[in-house]
């Protein structure tokens, strides 16, 4: 995962140099473990080698990173998921309307998330990316691990002329990919 991130860098560096200057810095070691404790748990590497390599983006900028959706600085990311899960059982009264294993690390502004699985809800496949909607109940699993999203990430940029970009662009799921569930 770590050569598709130095590689994604290069592209969103070149291809994308005005969006690149609002993606926040990497955080450091430190920084993590103070969230670790703060939030109380350990964050696995593929999504601390994401937040190793930039930190979210700033909160000013309203482009997309990625399916019509920004990057999430971590400690906002800890703070939704500790929010969400406090919901459980009272405004979130569907089994699995939101689950305390999820971490929202992309977001469309309007309460939806592309959230990391620590769990592997559905699956079984932990580090999995699944769909959260706030007001419908499809909780698709976009893709089997964050590396393979971002190598997706990469592609779209490797093979997409400049020209066809646009603020809502989407890339194409890993194969078999989307696995749709419901909850009820």
């Amino acid at each position: 995962m770590k050569e598709t991130i130095q590689q994604l860098d290069v592209l969103l560096s070149t291809v994308r140099s005005e969006f690149y200057q609002y993606l926040k810095d990497p955080l450091d070691e430190k920084q993590v473990e103070v969230l670790e404790a703060q939030y109380q748990l350990k964050l696995p590497a593929d999504l601390l080698a994401l937040y190793a390599w930039k930190n979210g983006q700033d909160d000013d900028c309203f482009e997309a990173f990625v399916n019509n959706a920004a990057f999430i600085p971590l400690e906002e990311a800890l703070d939704i998921a500790k929010q969400n899960t406090s919901m459980i059982g009272l405004d979130f009264d569907v089994e699995n309307w939101w689950n305390e294993k999820w971490i929202p690390i992309f977001h469309n502004g309007g309460g939806d998330y592309i959230c990391y699985d620590m769990g592997g809800l559905f699956t079984g496949q932990k580090g999995q990316l699944i769909e959260f909607w706030h007001a419908d109940n499809d909780r698709n699993v976009i893709a089997p691990s964050l590396g393979s999203f971002l190598e997706k990430l990469k592609e779209y940029y490797e093979n997409t002329p400049e020209e066809d970009f646009d603020e809502y662009f989407q890339i194409a799921s890993p194969e078999n990919y989307p696995k749709r569930f419901i909850v009820e």
